[in-house]
């Protein structure tokens, strides 16, 4: 099975169409087809002193195997030019329309993953389309419920809550919207990982996850109760732990994953292990969908100094994912290619 793997550049003023036609130049082994315009690509690449062949696919089933040094794109048309480094709102629709696009494809199976550049949603939002994200907006797509998970090297790191102010954060995690996201993140890495029997860390929320309701009450009233629920169900959870203990050899050797109550909670140590190689992995959704862990670096747009570590991270996991997904879907009969 070679899936067919869609990438959507994000951005085109930022470092997406960069990492894109850089990531062409190299070994893939999968069928790789890009969702932009390929007049974008094409000027980049020059921009870039990058030599690039496009081929123009209208069919996705008809994707050929990547070949390093050409491109197969789905085109789509740009509303303005593109300057690099200099966001436009009017190509603001662009970007979801190269969003819109493939995920159709995924949905009627021609399509096998989804893997996303970077966009800008202050842009978005100033081209006055309601836009809080791409995980949002691949959600109202996909009929899915979004957890956002970050994988680097061994560790995986899933949120129970993502982009709030830290004063919004403990009104936000009830037993029921905790209980959600732990049965997807369980669920997926059963199905997509292949993972048996799953462990999760999950962190509590106050300093020494509450130290017995002296720093807090939410581990007592929110978190124990609903581990408790779900480990009578089997599943393997350890926690409530503190999160500045949780994070050393002696938990992770254990895990599969952990789950952080919040944002800056579980990525800064991820991102530590491994910036630049990490990857964004939205559980939940009914498609597969990884992406970068960085933003669109408007000021490296053009300039050569774009790292492409996590773009090859993110699409050699959605290749493994689509053939993962492939091989499950075989054994219980179901047609997902």
């Amino acid at each position: 099975m070679l899936p067919v793997i869609a990438l959507t550049p994000g951005e085109p003023s930022g470092i997406g169409p960069d990492i894109t036609v850089k990531i062409a130049q190299t070994n893939i082994n999968a069928r790789l087809l890009c969702f932009a315009d390929p007049e974008l690509l094409i000027q980049r690449a020059s921009l870039l002193g990058i030599t690039i062949s496009i081929n123009t696919i209208t069919d996705p089933e008809k994707t050929p195997p990547h070949t390093p040094g050409q491109l197969s794109v789905f085109p789509v048309s740009l509303k303005k030019p593109v300057l690099a480094g200099k966001l436009n709102k009017e190509n603001a629709a662009y970007v979801l329309q190269t969003l819109t696009t493939a995920v159709s494809f995924i949905n009627n199976k021609t399509v096998h993953a989804l893997v996303t550049g970077p966009v800008h949603k202050g842009i978005i939002n100033d081209a006055g389309i309601n836009f809080t994200g791409h995980t949002e907006f691949l959600a109202e797509l996909t009929g899915g419920t979004p957890v956002m998970m970050l994988a680097a090297h061994k560790l995986r790191v899933a949120l129970a809550t993502t982009h709030l102010p830290l004063s919004e954060v403990s009104n936000a995690i009830t037993q029921t919207s905790l209980e959600q996201v732990i049965r997807i993140l369980h669920h997926d890495l059963l199905t997509l990982f292949a993972i048996h029997n799953p462990t999760i860390l999950v962190c509590g929320l106050n300093p020494h996850a509450g130290e017995d309701g002296h720093l807090g009450h939410e581990e007592i009233t929110i978190i124990k109760p609903v581990l408790e629920k779900l480990k009578d169900e089997n599943m393997n959870l350890i926690g409530p732990l503190p999160a500045d203990s949780l994070f050393t050899p002696h938990y992770l050797e254990q895990a599969d994953a952990v789950l952080a109550m919040y944002h800056d909670q579980g990525l800064p140590v991820l991102k530590h292990v491994g910036f630049g190689h990490s990857i964004n992995i939205t559980l939940g959704l009914p498609i597969i969908r990884t992406s970068v862990d960085h933003g669109t670096a408007l000021e490296l747009a053009a300039t050569d100094k774009a790292d492409t570590g996590s773009l090859q991270a993110a699409i050699k996991l959605a290749i493994d994912l689509a053939k993962k997904r492939f091989t499950l879907d075989k054994q219980t009969n179901v047609d997902h290619s």
